[in-house]
């Protein structure tokens, strides 16, 4: 998986004893990000949808839950056969040196023409092809191994990360056996859809504040897209973040409260599992509030450790540090709406467990430091 801001790995325990009391055959996704909890239900045996807005997380989606490894036509085989030919080619470079390794720093020059290539491959041999987006995942993984950023593509880091200087490889990604589906677009508009249909549990966890996730990760939107786009500043934007509309309503705090209650109202879900944290735009009884209308509503809460790029701070261009950080901890909630026994039985068995409390009001964020998200 990808280094990512608002990635639920940590999480991950505690919804997939959810989703596993939730008793559901069918799930949704609605911002499926890196798939993590796509996959791990996946693995319940439950069939998943994904939905992200995002090509890269479009990618993914397609590659871990839309893939079903065990189907007929040998695509493990193939696969291996075709990650060890790509693996093996030379370094040509191309857009990618230019824009990421030349006039900024994403990369090491070596691997980003090592990217060049492999994805002028991809495109060349495997477009249109059952391998596509494996093979897609696998490149965009292997360049996340030595990237020199903190996680995030709104900068590089001023000194080569030493991971950077290792030699790009691919892997053969971990795909997961069962049928599931994968579409790409506006949360908004598929939520309530016929395409996405009815499932018996759906899980939302959209952007808490400002920042856009295809901005946030535009080397991966471009390595898919692989359009060799016009870009600008500093860290090599795509040209077309900048264009009218091209902002999530979901990044906007006038806009999301309404994006997020149309969500919620309008997924065809007989329960909803809701991700949020405390510094986003929303309060706790705003949350409680809004998932009311899909019936009884428990909240668990985790004590978490923030972004690692709050954890350091800011710095000024010369590299001096401004300022102190408030805080390294922020707290994750995890708001249960659906049938009051079903909901009940979903949360007990969280808290059974010792992987979260269930509470009724905020909680103030403990000042730890350890790995979180652990119980408040």
């Amino acid at each position: 998986m990808i280094k990512y801001l608002g990635s639920k790995r940590r999480l991950v325990p505690a919804l997939t004893v959810l989703a596993r009391a939730s008793g559901a055959r069918t799930g949704l996704d609605l911002f499926s990000g890196t798939t993590r909890v796509a996959q791990a239900w996946k693995r319940l045996g439950i069939e998943m949808t994904a939905v992200d807005s995002a090509r890269f997380a479009h990618v993914l989606a397609r590659c871990y839950v839309a893939t079903d490894p065990t189907a007929p036509g040998d695509l493990p085989g193939r696969l291996a056969a075709a990650v060890a030919h790509l693996d093996a080619l030379p370094g040509r470079a191309g857009y990618v040196t230019a824009t990421f390794c030349r006039q900024a720093r994403y990369f090491q020059p070596g691997n980003g023409a090592r990217i060049d290539a492999i994805r002028d491959a991809i495109e060349a041999e495997y477009a249109g092809s059952d391998l596509w987006p494996v093979l897609m995942t696998s490149l965009v993984e292997a360049a996340d191994r030595v990237d020199s950023t903190t996680g995030l593509q709104m900068a590089y880091l001023k000194q080569w990360a030493p991971r950077s200087h290792r030699p790009l490889a691919l892997r053969v990604p971990e795909l997961v056996a069962g049928p599931g589906r994968a579409f790409r677009g506006d949360a908004c508009e598929l939520a309530g859809s016929p395409l996405v249909g009815d499932v018996d549990l759906a899980y939302l966890d959209p952007p808490y504040n400002q920042h856009r996730y295809d901005s946030n990760y535009h080397v991966w939107e471009t390595l898919v897209a692989w359009d060799a786009p016009a870009h600008y500043g500093v860290a090599r934007k795509r040209q077309d973040l900048r264009l009218p509309g091209s902002r999530s309503a979901f990044n906007g705090r006038r806009t999301m409260p309404e994006a997020l209650s149309r969500v919620v109202t309008r997924v065809r879900a007989d329960v909803i599992v809701l991700s949020y944290n405390n510094e986003s735009w929303l309060s706790f009884d705003e949350l409680r509030e809004l998932c009311a209308a899909r019936g009884h509503v428990e909240v668990l809460a985790f004590d978490s450790a923030r972004y690692v790029g709050a954890r350091i701070g800011i710095h000024s261009p010369s590299g001096r540090k401004v300022g102190t950080v408030s805080h390294v901890r922020n707290t994750e909630y995890v708001l249960v709406a659906g049938e009051r026994t079903r909901v009940a039985r979903m949360v007990a068995a969280v808290t059974a467990g010792g992987l979260g409390i269930r509470v009724d009001r905020p909680v103030p964020t403990p000042a730890r430091s350890e790995e979180g998200p652990v119980p408040v």
